[in-house]
C-alpha cells in the first residue's frame, strides 16, 4: 500500500509540473493571446473558490450561497492592501491588516477554549461575546500598527521593487483569505444552527448584505480608494500563471488530505446523517464550523488573486447572481468531487467567456447566457450526478487499504482451528 500511495503521489507531482511548464511555455512564446492567458487564470481562480464551496456543501452537505460574499472581502481586502502599497507607497493597509487579523484570530482561539466549557450558552450569547472581543482585539492591533507602518515601509522600500511587490502581494492574498475565514466564523456562529435550506436563504442574504456595503466603502467606511459604486481602479496585476497555479495546488493537497484524515471522515459523516454522526460522538457543530470557514478562506484567496487579475472592482461583480456560478460550477463536475470541480471550473471560464464568444456571430454574445444554461439542463438530464460524479484521479482518491495476507491467514487458521480439533476428537 505504501509503494502505491507514493506512486500516485509522484505520478500527481509530475503531472502539475508538467501542465504548468506547457501553459508557461504557451503563454511566454505567444502561443496563446492575452485574452487565453486571462480566461486560464480566472478558470483557476474560480476552481480555488469552488474547491470550498464543495468542500463546504459536496463534503459536508450544507447548503451555501455566501461564497461569493468571501470571494469579494477577499478582493477588497487583498486589492487595498497592494493599492496602498503601489499608489500610496506605505505599508498601512499591510500592517493594520495583519495586526488586526493577528490579534482577532487570537481573540478567537482563546476564548473558545473558555467557552467551550461554559454549557447551554446559546449561539446569540456566544456571538455578541466573540464579537465584542474581536472588535477590541482589532483595535488594539490597529492601535500597535500605526508605529510599525513607518519602520516596515523603510525595510520593504530597501529591496528591489519587484521583489518587494511579490511579498506584499502574497500577504495580501494570504491576509485576504484570513479575513474571510475570521469573518465566517463569527456569522457562522448564529445561523449553522439553521437547517439547510435556511442557513442557504441566510448566506444569500449575507451576500446581498456585502454587496451593499461594498456600493458604499468610500462613504461609510471613508476608504475612499475604493469608490465606492464607482469600482477601485489603480490595482496592481500582480497575479501571474505561477500563483494562481501555486495557490490551487496548495488548495487542493490541503482539501485531500484534510478530506483522508480522521477529520475529514466526520465531515462526510455529517453530510450523510447529522443524528447518527451526533450519537457516535462526532461534534456535529464544530465540523460544520470547521468546513463553512475552509471552505471562506479559500473564496478569500480566491478573491485575492481575482482582484490583482484585471486591476480592477466593482460591486457588481460580486451580486447575489453571481453567487450561483461556484454552485452551477460544483453542480456540473460534481458534488464530493475535487477533480470534477476543477475540469468544470476551467471549462466554466473557457466555454462561457471565451468558446461561445467565438462561435457565437457578431452581436449575439450575450446569447451564451442562453445557450450555457440549456447546456447545463442537457447534462443534467443525460447525467444528473454531474460531469464525473465522485470521480477522483488516483492521488486524491481514498482507498481503504487491504487486509495483510497474514492477517487473512491467521483468520482462516483461526476459523479452521475448532472444526479440525472437533474431527479429532470425533474421530
Amino acid at each position: 500500500m505504501r509503494a502505491r500511495f507514493n506512486r500516485s503521489t509522484v505520478i500527481f507531482l509530475l503531472g502539475c509540473l508538467v501542465v504548468f511548464a506547457v501553459f508557461q511555455y504557451l503563454f511566454s512564446a505567444g502561443v496563446l493571446n492575452a485574452f487565453w492567458y486571462t480566461l486560464i487564470r480566472i478558470g483557476a481562480v474560480m476552481a480555488i473558490v469552488s474547491i470550498g464551496l464543495n468542500l463546504i456543501y459536496g463534503f459536508n452537505g450544507q447548503f451555501s450561497l455566501g461564497q461569493w460574499g468571501f470571494y469579494a472581502i477577499g478582493a477588497y481586502a487583498a486589492a487595498d492592501i497592494t493599492y496602498r502599497w503601489t499608489q500610496l507607497h506605505d505599508t498601512s493597509g499591510l500592517m493594520v491588516l495583519l495586526l488586526g487579523v493577528a490579534f482577532s484570530g487570537a481573540a478567537i482561539l482563546l476564548l473558545g477554549k473558555y467557552l467551550n466549557r461554559v454549557r447551554g450558552l446559546d449561539a446569540m450569547s456566544a456571538f455578541a461575546i466573540y464579537l465584542l472581543f474581536v472588535v477590541l482585539a482589532v483595535l488594539v492591533g490597529v492601535w500597535i500598527a500605526r508605529p510599525l507602518i513607518a519602520p516596515t515601509t523603510a525595510a520593504l522600500t530597501a529591496l528591489p521593487e519587484a521583489v518587494s511587490s511579490q511579498i506584499v502581494f502574497f500577504l495580501a492574498v494570504i491576509l485576504g483569505g484570513l479575513v474571510a475565514a475570521e469573518v465566517s466564523f463569527l456569522f457562522g456562529l448564529p445561523i449553522l444552527t439553521l437547517g439547510s435550506d435556511y442557513f442557504g436563504i441566510a448566506t444569500l442574504g449575507f451576500t446581498i448584505i456585502i454587496k451593499v456595503l461594498l456600493d458604499n466603502t468610500d462613504t461609510m467606511f471613508g476608504l475612499t480608494e475604493m469608490k465606492g459604486a464607482r469600482g477601485m481602479v489603480g490595482i496592481p496585476k500582480d497575479t501571474t500563471w505561477f500563483w494562481v497555479f501555486f495557490f490551487l495546488f496548495v488548495v487542493v493537497v490541503v482539501t485531500r488530505n484534510i478530506l483522508q484524515s480522521s477529520t475529514g471522515r466526520a465531515i462526510v459523516s455529517v453530510r450523510e446523517d447529522e443524528t447518527a454522526a451526533k450519537a457516535m460522538g462526532i461534534d456535529v457543530g464544530g465540523m460544520k464550523t470547521l468546513t463553512f470557514v475552509l471552505g471562506s478562506l479559500f473564496a478569500g484567496l480566491a478573491g485575492g488573486l481575482y482582484a490583482h487579475i484585471n486591476g480592477f472592482l466593482h460591486p457588481s461583480n460580486f451580486n447575489f447572481i453571481r453567487s450561483f456560478d461556484p454552485m452551477i460550477i460544483i453542480v456540473l463536475g460534481g458534488l464530493g468531487s475535487i477533480t470534477g470541480t476543477v475540469i468544470a471550473s476551467f471549462a466554466w471560464a473557457l466555454v462561457l467567456e471565451g468558446f461561445l464568444r467565438i462561435v457565437l456571430p457578431e452581436g449575439f454574445e450575450t446569447w451564451r447566457f442562453v445557450v450555457y444554461p440549456l447546456l447545463l439542463l442537457v447534462m443534467m438530464l443525460l447525467r444528473p450526478k454531474g460531469l464525473l460524479g465522485t470521480y477522483e484521479i488516483p492521488f486524491l482518491r481514498s482507498v481503504m487499504p487491504p487486509r495483510r495476507k497474514r492477517e487473512r491467514q491467521v483468520d482462516a487458521q483461526g476459523l479452521q482451528g475448532p472444526t479440525s480439533e472437533r474431527q479429532s476428537e470425533g474421530g
